[in-house]
């Protein structure tokens, strides 16, 4: 039977809620927009801290754009407990290494499942490292992430670090559109690809698909 996340995730906030409970949370982010209405949620019921570990962007501009807008973001969002921004290390080679053989599979394929892994595992580290309550991942909101893959890994990866992983699918309760709608209200950038050079690749054939027009194209080796 498939599970349901959002209602897991209700009971656990329901939980802590009887018992007076404000436990901390270690959130993930891959940007701004993703992370619009899940802090808008969460916040009200955790001490949040937001850890962006994102080593798979390209180019570096894109990388270090999306970590302003989030930081930026944070910033400005009304909360009933502060939100604090932790920028994890941009080791981008650490997932070419882990993308290497895997990059002609499509979105959504085995590649991306073990980006999945290499920024939770991070984040786990992280959060069992200062003691924290549970940590999770925007991730889920995005209705091309699949978001059992995402809670599969993340709990394996609770059971090997000894945190609790907060199982979400943020995109419930119209989750991704309320992300759409506070883009929108704080004038948020928003990226047309995922953030790999191999989603950007992808991205341009779609759109040199369906516009029939030639793209110059680019190499990843331009960035490493």
């Amino acid at each position: 039977m498939k599970q349901n996340y959002q209602k897991e995730l209700e009971k656990r906030i329901a939980k802590h809620q009887q018992a007076g409970e404000i436990p901390t949370l270690l959130l993930h982010s891959c940007c701004a927009p993703c992370s619009s209405y899940v802090l808008e949620y969460l916040s009200d019921y955790f001490k949040i801290t937001v850890f962006y570990y994102n080593p798979n962007i390209y180019p570096d501009e894109e990388y270090h754009k999306r970590a302003e807008e989030q930081r930026a973001f944070i910033a400005r969002l009304p909360a009933r407990y502060p939100i604090r921004f932790v920028e994890g290390p941009f080791d981008k080679e650490r997932f070419y290494q882990m993308a290497r053989g895997l990059e002609e599979i499509p979105e959504g394929g085995e590649r991306c499942f073990r980006c999945y892994e290499l920024r939770l595992r991070e984040a786990a580290r992280y959060a069992r490292e200062r003691g924290m309550d549970y940590f999770t991942t925007t991730l889920s909101i995005s209705p091309l992430k699949n978001a059992e893959k995402l809670n599969e890994i993340g709990q394996a990866l609770g059971e090997e670090y000894g945190v609790a992983y907060l199982v979400s699918d943020f995109k419930k309760k119209n989750g991704y559109q309320r992300s759409v709608e506070l883009s929108r209200e704080y004038g948020m950038y928003r990226q047309d690809y995922c953030g790999c050079v191999y989603s950007r690749r992808q991205r341009e054939r779609e759109i040199k698909s369906r516009s029939g027009e030639n793209a110059g194209g680019f190499s990843v080796e331009q960035d490493r």
